[in-house]
């Protein structure tokens, strides 16, 4: 059960979703033990950070 879990977490840390939501979604008392956990699963946030600035000023590049 607990590679289960592991594996749910991981599925939407990957997928964006917020630290906040996974953690009540577990079942968590708060987002910091969830945080603690599970943040090696969190995808860099620098290629979000990018694209979300490319996205405000226009210049995302196509692929």
């Amino acid at each position: 059960m607990h590679a289960l879990r592991h594996f749910y977490a991981s599925v939407l840390l990957d997928a964006g979703e917020s630290i906040k939501a996974v953690s009540e979604y577990l079942g968590h008392a708060d987002a910091a033990m969830t945080l603690r956990v599970y943040a090696h699963l969190m995808p860099s946030s620098s290629e979000r950070a990018r694209r979300a600035l490319d996205d405000v000023f226009g210049t995302a590049q196509e692929p």
